[in-house]
């Protein structure tokens, strides 16, 4: 798009290290804008995105793991999925479930806990800024005067999260990413 985005703390990735990279939701190019600087990372998200022209051959290409539907067995299938790809790969998704509209954080769903509580993996917080300002879900047209950064925190131990309860962990990450979000 011709933007430029500024990245802060790419020394808090370890190479080498996988995580679940997590990351509040404002704009249609938040996946591009991580992919820019995490391009190794597979993605968990509605199905419905793999639809859309062009940005569902990108999803394709990005190991996208579509939610489905929460039936029983489509749940089942999708963390079966989910956990694969963490033994090989880090997993990014947006605990909010969908962009914001109002331009703030929205609350975030539990769904990544059950991976973090499987695997032996740490949480990668990341801060998206201008996003909603760039393209919000509610607005047709793209703002390209807006200042696009991006914010990665130093990636919380599976160590200092797994004795909390899911709301703890839930509250504590949003906490980290909210600390850097205007």
């Amino acid at each position: 798009m011709g933007k430029i985005i500024h990245v802060g703390g790419k020394e808090n990735i370890n190479k080498g290290e996988k995580y679940i990279l997590i990351a509040n939701h404002a704009s249609l190019f938040d996946i591009v804008a991580i992919m820019s600087f995490y391009p190794e990372v597979s993605w968990f998200g509605h199905e419905r995105l793999l639809r859309v022209p062009v940005f569902g051959k990108f999803l394709k290409m990005t190991d996208y793991v579509p939610f489905r539907e929460p039936t029983v067995t489509n749940t089942r299938h999708m963390l079966e999925q989910l956990m694969e790809k963490a033994n090989d790969r880090s997993v990014a998704l947006f605990p909010e479930g969908t962009r914001t509209t109002s331009g703030k954080i929205n609350p975030f769903y539990r769904g990544f806990i059950y991976l973090f509580r499987s695997r032996e993996i740490g949480i990668l917080p990341v801060t998206l800024n201008g996003f909603y300002d760039f393209k919000p879900k509610t607005r047709f047209y793209i703002n390209f005067g807006s200042k696009l950064e991006i914010v990665i925190h130093k990636p919380i131990a599976r160590e200092e999260l797994i004795n909390k309860s899911d709301s703890e962990i839930t509250t504590t990450v949003k906490a980290v990413i909210e600390s850097a979000y205007h």
